[in-house]
This record gives C-alpha cells, structure tokens and sequence, in this order.
C-alpha cells in the first residue's frame, strides 16, 4: 500500500460518512480489518508518518485557539481527526495552519478521540497483531514554540473566525 492508496481509504471513509465521525472510524475500522496483514501494516506507518508530519507548533496553535487550549492528548485527536478529513484537508492545514476550513466547525468532530483507536483496531484485526512503529514519535514539536499572546499574530485569520464565532 502507497500513500495514495492510504488516502483513496481515508477520503472514500470521510465521504460515505457524511462527517458523523463516529460512522467514519466504523467504516475505517471494517475497511482495514479487509486488508492484507502486509496492507494493514503499511497503512499504519502511512498513518503514525502522517500524525508525526503534524506535529508542529503552528498547528498545534491552531488546534489551541480552535479549542481554547489544547493538551497533548488532544492535540494528538486532533492531528487524527484531521487526518480523517483526507489529503486536501490535511496538506493545506499543514502548509498553513492559518488556512484550515472550519466550515460547520463542530469542536467533538475536530477533537474526536476514537479515530487513533479505529486505525489500530482495524490494523490489527487484519494483521493478528498491532505493528509496531517504524520510528519513534518525535520528542518535540516542529517548528517555532509560542507563546499563548503570540496566537493572534502567528494565526490573525483563524483568531477572527474564532472571535466572530464566540460573539454569535
């Protein structure tokens, strides 16, 4: 399985869930227990290669203002639920975080915590076992860390939205 193979699930998945995320990881989770052991395994690496690719400091403040603060486990859901969204919502939050579609934004769908637990389900109902990770996960953030004040200038598009969504 290559990449676009990784991405042809996740946005078939995304598609036919209509956005109930909980419908999405049923769906991911029957779709990987289908695959081949070899499959499945590789659309794990696909998967932890992605999830570490963002983890980044400018996204993570995205996820911050998005939230109203973000820990580590959830920014980890949160990496994840934008993975489920598929290729173009990731690669353009990962090239800019400032430019991350928040149409219909729905705090649970963006922070939600079982699609982590889909994908490992899923692969190791296909494998017999769960694969263990190709590189360790990154010790720090990319990028540039910042400070809570610094979120207006670093993200000034997402802080409107946010802002003109909070007076509504």
């Amino acid at each position: 399985m290559d990449l676009k193979d990784f991405w042809a699930i996740i946005q078939d998945v995304h598609d036919r869930s209509d956005g109930d995320m909980e419908a999405k990881c049923d769906r991911l989770q029957t779709q990987l227990a289908g695959l081949s052991a070899e499959e499945a395994i590789a659309f794990s690496q696909h998967f932890d290669a992605l999830m570490d690719r963002a983890y980044d400091w400018s996204l993570w403040g995205a996820a911050y203002l998005l939230q109203g603060g973000c820990s580590d486990d959830a920014f980890s859901d949160f990496r994840a639920s934008l993975i489920s969204r598929g290729q173009a919502a990731y690669e353009t939050a990962i090239a800019n975080p400032d430019a991350i579609d928040i149409t219909d934004f729905d705090e649970e769908a963006w922070f939600f915590e079982g699609f982590q637990y889909a994908v490992a389900d899923g692969v190791e109902a296909a494998a017999g076992f769960s694969p263990p990770r190709l590189q360790p996960h990154p010790n720090q953030p990319s990028g540039e860390e910042w400070q809570e004040e610094e979120l207006e200038q670093l993200l000034p598009r997402l802080t409107a939205l946010m802002e003109a969504a909070d007076s509504d």
